[in-house]
């Protein structure tokens, strides 16, 4: 079982450990299945170009201007449509955890070895599979929202989360695999929609992990997703301006 210990002692001793790299640098090494006979590699690290290495984080370039100012390489900058949604709560269910982006690196790690952890992505498949978080595999949420309208998705979905049905026709989660849910970021309802939906059947709360900044916090941190950006490609465009 994916311990909050454990997590907690990932973060901990990425900071407390001199000389060495943390997570979010050294990176983790996912493998994605693409098909089924072709895999795809990722190393899933915070990307950071070397020109923007090179500006300086004061209050003038960070904040002046539309969150950064007009001489910061636009390479440097995640800028992103904010105006969808209702922003959401840190918690949203008691006992039920909330992730940020070292949490999520935690899990995809101890996932290359422990078949019991699923990071799912609960957009819709045009969302998934335009990018993604590499390792997450896509449930859509109306899948489990509206599970009466989609009851064959539903059913066969549960299994892939080790949930089974008894003799009497109850769902079993003795064996329920633990999830980190997300979406397109804080004012995302999705993955909450999906959490509700398994929250509703009984699915044990403590085997659910949300990620609530999504794809938006994600990017925003320069971590890894399965479209990369041609930073330098980027970079060459703005130097001609």
């Amino acid at each position: 079982m994916f311990s909050k210990y454990l997590m907690i002692s990932l973060l901990f001793s990425s900071v407390l450990l001199c000389g060495k790299q943390r997570i979010e640098e050294r990176g983790v090494k996912v493998v994605t299945q693409i098909s089924d006979k072709i895999k795809q590699q990722y190393l899933v690290k915070r990307n950071i170009p070397e020109v923007c290495k090179k500006v300086p984080i004061d209050n003038e370039m960070l904040w002046t201007e539309n969150f950064a100012k007009s001489t910061v390489p636009d390479v440097c900058k995640s800028t992103y449509v904010h105006t969808k949604g209702k922003l959401l709560p840190m918690t949203i269910y008691d006992g039920l955890e909330t992730y940020g982006e070292l949490e999520v690196l935690g899990a995809l790690k101890e996932m290359q070895h422990n078949k019991n952890i699923l990071l799912i992505d609960c957009r819709t498949e045009q969302w998934f599979n335009y990018r993604t978080i590499p390792g997450a595999v896509n449930m859509p949420f109306n899948y489990f929202k509206y599970r009466d309208d989609f009851e064959f998705y539903f059913e066969y979905a549960l299994k892939h989360l080790g949930v089974t049905k008894d003799e009497e026709g109850e769902y079993d989660f003795s064996h329920a695999k633990t999830l980190v849910l997300f979406c397109n970021g804080p004012w995302c309802t999705q993955s909450p929609s999906m959490i509700y939906a398994l929250l509703d059947i009984d699915y044990p709360p403590e085997k659910i992990k949300w990620y609530r900044g999504g794809m938006q916090d994600w990017l925003g941190a320069g971590m890894t997703s399965t479209r990369e950006v041609d930073f330098e490609a980027l970079h060459e465009e703005h130097s001609k301006k």
